[in-house]
């Protein structure tokens, strides 16, 4: 892949984004990928979906992100009796007009944390499919448009722990990313303990977050994403991929269209987190796994021998030809 100048002035962005990582850095210790990801599905311009185990700072990096913007911000706590009404809102009679009035849920806002969101019935789920694909939501035949810009970051504990639901596919596929947040090593423990030991107040660490972003700028900073320059054959490269995990025999289910959209989308808002106008076959290799993880289902066979849907996509991209 040949240099070439940048066409797209980049500047704005870059210092925003560093700003953005200045500030998340204040309290979370490591975690770059996942701070990267993040960054990288806010200029995508997608949801994320955060797994890992209880105790791993996942509600606590979304918080942090969510500090960072000047935009509106709700958070909706998933439980096993949440229903519908509660997320996107419900009719209310009133008395003096005697007409029923729409009362907008905790969804209608910019930057939505859905907290452990495998802890809802499917019901509750298949409200969310409207609002996340369409941005929009349909209450008594009146539809009721999002604002912009619109991001729900949802956390999940994986699915073998108590008192969790399987999300369905379809609302899986609507999320940009799955990103999976494991233990910190041993040094960067060290270091959270030193940070908490060193902080009085989270609360008050918190407050000294400061926002860097608003609406505006992300709506220009999205716009030159949307610029990036794509070679013919990495239109190709990122449709082999996705092609490949629905004639992948350790996988039942492939990946969608919307992965191959997705794909595209995030490699290159990720090209101008490291400064280009044009993305590369190393972006789309980085990303493989984020996009496609919660949109493959292993097979019976593969599961029980123990394989992840991970090792099957390192597994296929490997495969595939890399277009110079």
């Amino acid at each position: 892949m040949e240099n070439r100048q940048t066409r797209i002035d980049l500047t704005s962005l870059k210092s925003t984004i560093d700003a953005i990582r200045s500030e998340v850095g204040k309290i979370i210790v490591g975690q770059h990928q996942t701070v990267d990801l993040l960054l990288t599905a806010l200029l995508a311009d997608g949801h994320v979906l955060i797994e890992g185990v209880p105790g791993v700072a996942k509600t606590l990096t979304a918080k942090l992100l969510a500090k960072t913007m000047s935009v509106g911000f709700s958070r909706i706590q998933f439980t096993p009796d949440l229903m519908p009404s509660d997320v996107l809102g419900t009719s209310v009679f009133m008395p003096k007009t005697g007409d029923f009035e729409f009362r907008k849920g905790p969804i209608f806002s910019n930057l939505v944390l859905i907290d452990e969101i495998n802890r809802a019935p499917a019901k509750t789920q298949a409200a969310l499919f409207e609002v996340m694909e369409e941005r929009q939501v349909t209450n008594d035949g009146t539809t009721y448009h999002l604002e912009e810009p619109f991001m729900v970051l949802a956390t999940q504990n994986p699915i073998e722990q108590e008192g969790t639901y399987r999300l369905p596919e379809a609302q899986l596929d609507r999320f940009l990313f799955k990103i999976v947040v494991g233990y910190p090593d041993a040094a960067a423990e060290v270091d959270i303990l030193r940070g908490h030991h060193q902080r009085r107040n989270l609360n008050d660490a918190l407050d000294a977050v400061e926002p860097v972003i608003t609406a505006e700028l992300l709506a220009t900073l999205r716009g030159q994403v949307h610029q990036v320059h794509v070679e013919d054959n990495l239109f190709d490269y990122i449709a082999q991929i996705v092609q490949a995990t629905r004639a992948n025999k350790s996988l039942y289910l492939g990946a969608s269209p919307r992965a191959s959209v997705a794909l595209l989308n995030s490699a290159k808002a990720l090209a101008t987190l490291r400064g280009r106008d044009f993305i590369t076959p190393e972006d789309v290799q980085e990303l493989a796994a984020a996009v496609l993880r919660h949109r493959v289902l292993l097979t019976p066979e593969r599961e029980m021998e123990g394989g992840t849907p991970d090792e099957v996509i390192a597994q296929l991209v490997q495969k595939i030809e890399v277009p110079r």
